[in-house]
């Protein structure tokens, strides 16, 4: 064995050391996460604190102060030079009587006599407290944030869309996000699929030329539900194939109640949060559909919103409760209207809330006890409702402008916070946000930035993740950005970002192989260039020869030939003599008189009507014979 691996070492040091496989690099989790770590901090008071920090993990405040409260503390070393190891020495002093031993003193001084009975109370365990006056303002600003905790340290974009994408779906498991756009494609991404590069797997057009604008699972999460611009909504099943789409309605029968379907492009559609069989869609025609999956041609409920005047005003929004046991819907007219499904339940809403905002409501979200409702508009304003008190609003947060009819809100997992996104616009200098707001204090809690120049649209924070998603986008580009943390998320983004995606080697690359076989049968040989082949064709003689003149001269039967009649029968019995033509060779007159005497004698067609009418023709007699005589 020792001959063999000297020869071994022998052959390998004639090679350099690059030569064969090299183990591959395992790249940390640390450095992985720090590649995508947000660059700009949410708040200038925490500066600061990320600086002292910059080279260690994510520390919570108390820790971070406790870090503070050490650096400060320590004492200067007047003599660098000598460095201590180990506990300090004792400080210099007389020794007590009772301790006139000749013992050595091991270990750290023994701590200061207690002043109190209370000795057990004062023991310290643990780091050191730190001093009163220590806490500065940064400080309790991060203990504020970190109170929410606001999963947004990372930050990953999941891009193939070519404008701004209205749509964000993620299944209850956290494993598939549904992102639809404007450029008419829905995309499908499998966190447990996709490696580093972000990389969706499909890709959809549910209706060619139509914007996509809502997106929803089912609560088994093996279907989903897709609204586009279209009169019908589609269902899919959880890897993208087409289950079916729901009928769509006569556009000439007035009366919605009528009608199999929306007339209408739809604008908003829900999954029912707990039956897996039922949707609600709401449309431009006026009305809300619930639907039953199993059955596609047919609809279980049309409902009629409350109108001041008879018309059709659009309703531009729709959303279940968290229980499945109200509908609550936007009207064009400003008006939020709630049904309550119950037995014997028809089109007049249990709570009706006029002129609730100015211009169209873009996004309506139930809290999970059913009491409080979101309210988002294009006139940029978010407002909260007290559903038992609907007099006015209990909160009204302005100053977020909405230029998107699918910019919706969402709930934090616990419902402490409440989030939604603002758009840009053209003379201000911010871009596009995501603003959180206590749900208790009814106060702005934080403000993130996603992007400079595109406008946030619709979000979403998982419960079971603890990720964020925020849609962003313009005319030319759109992305979805995932907000996480590492020391506070789960799978989602964690699994993809570590993720490398797999290097190329060199026997990925085939040439594809080319037997020439010059005998072979003709099927498998190899087809000749065209330049051989018309060199081939012009020394054919038959292939080669003239081609025949079109054909000229009398013809037959309305037909032009010189055989007179283009059909083989006709020629075979003109050959025959069979076919006798004479007509071009009689007198006219003659052809005719030589049936004067049968017409006299067997009338058939206009003597018979006029013979008892008719009178006798009287000729004239002829002036030769006067003259013969």
């Amino acid at each position: 064995m020792e001959d063999d691996t000297d020869i071994y070492d022998g052959i390998r040091a004639q090679f350099p050391l690059a030569f064969g496989k090299q183990p591959k690099s395992q790249t940390s989790l640390e450095a992985i996460h720090n590649k995508t770590r947000r660059s700009t901090t949410t708040a200038a008071s925490n500066s600061n604190n990320h600086k002292a920090n910059e080279g260690l993990p994510s520390l919570s405040s108390s820790s971070s102060a406790w870090l503070d409260s050490l650096r400060n503390s320590k004492p200067p070393n007047p003599n660098p030079n000598d460095s201590v190891i180990g506990p300090p020495r004792p400080p210099p002093g007389p020794v007590p009587e009772e301790e006139d031993n000749d013992d050595v003193m091991v270990g750290p001084p023994r701590p200061p006599a207690a002043s109190g009975d209370d000795e057990d109370d004062d023991v310290m365990i643990g780091p050191p407290r730190p001093p009163v006056g220590a806490i500065s303002d940064s400080d309790t600003d991060s203990e504020g944030e970190n109170r929410y905790r606001i999963p947004m340290s990372n930050e990953i974009i999941l891009k193939g869309h070519t404008k701004i994408v209205s749509a964000i779906a993620v299944d209850h498991s956290g494993s598939r996000v549904l992102s639809g756009s404007y450029d008419y494609t829905v995309r499908m991404f499998d966190f447990q699929g996709m490696n580093s590069r972000l990389q969706s797997f499909r890709q959809l057009e549910p209706f060619e030329g139509h914007q996509v604008r809502n997106l929803s699972w089912s609560p088994t999460s093996d279907r989903f539900l897709c609204v586009t611009g279209s009169a019908q909504a589609k269902i899919y099943d959880r890897d993208g194939l087409t289950l079916g789409e729901f009928i769509k309605g006569d556009m000439y029968i007035r009366d919605l109640k009528n009608t199999k379907g929306h007339i209408s492009g739809l604008t908003c559609g829900e999954w029912h949060p707990k039956t897996k069989e039922t949707i609600l869609t709401s449309s431009e025609d006026g009305s809300l559909r619930i639907w039953d999956v199993n059955d596609f041609k047919s609809q279980k409920q049309v409902i009629k919103p409350k109108l001041a005047r008879p018309g059709r005003i659009p309703v531009t929004t729709c959303a279940w409760d968290r229980e499945g046991k109200s509908i609550a819907g936007g009207i064009g007219d400003g008006s939020i209207q709630i049904w309550n499904l119950k037995p014997g339940w028809g089109s007049r809403p249990d709570i009706y809330i006029d002129k609730s905002h100015s211009d169209d409501i873009t996004a309506l979200k139930f809290s999970s006890d059913g009491r409080i409702l979101l309210s988002r508009s294009f006139d940029g304003s978010l407002k909260v409702w007290d559903l038992r008190q609907i007099n006015a609003p209990l909160k009204v947060f302005d100053d977020l402008p909405n230029n998107y009819a699918q910019t919706n809100i969402a709930f934090s997992p616990d419902e402490q916070v409440f989030l939604t996104g603002t758009s840009v616009e053209k003379e201000s200098t911010t871009g596009g946000l995501l603003c959180f707001y206590d749900c208790s204090k009814l106060e702005l809690v934080q403000r993130v930035g996603i992007s400079p120049t595109c406008s946030v649209v619709q979000c979403a924070w998982h419960p079971r993740l603890n990720q964020i998603f925020a849609t962003a986008g313009d005319k030319s580009q759109g992305g979805t950005h995932v907000l996480y943390d590492p020391t506070l998320s789960e799978r989602g983004a964690l699994v993809c970002v570590a993720r490398a995606p797999r290097k190329k080697s060199v026997d990925d690359f085939e040439a594809p192989l080319v037997i020439h076989n010059p005998h072979a049968l003709p099927l498998f040989r190899d087809q000749p260039s065209r330049k051989r082949q018309r060199e081939k064709t012009l020394k054919d003689p038959v292939k080669s020869h003239k081609p025949e003149l079109p054909i000229t001269g009398p013809g037959h039967g309305g037909r032009v030939g010189t055989t007179k009649g283009s059909l083989l029968t006709q020629y075979l019995l003109k050959q025959g003599g069979m076919i006798k033509e004479t007509w071009m060779e009689e007198d006219p007159r003659e052809a005719i008189l030589k049936y004067a005497d049968v017409a006299a004698k067997d009338p058939k067609f206009i003597a018979p009507a006029y013979a008892e009418t008719q009178p006798e023709p009287v000729f004239a007699k002829s002036d030769s014979e006067d003259e013969e005589k």
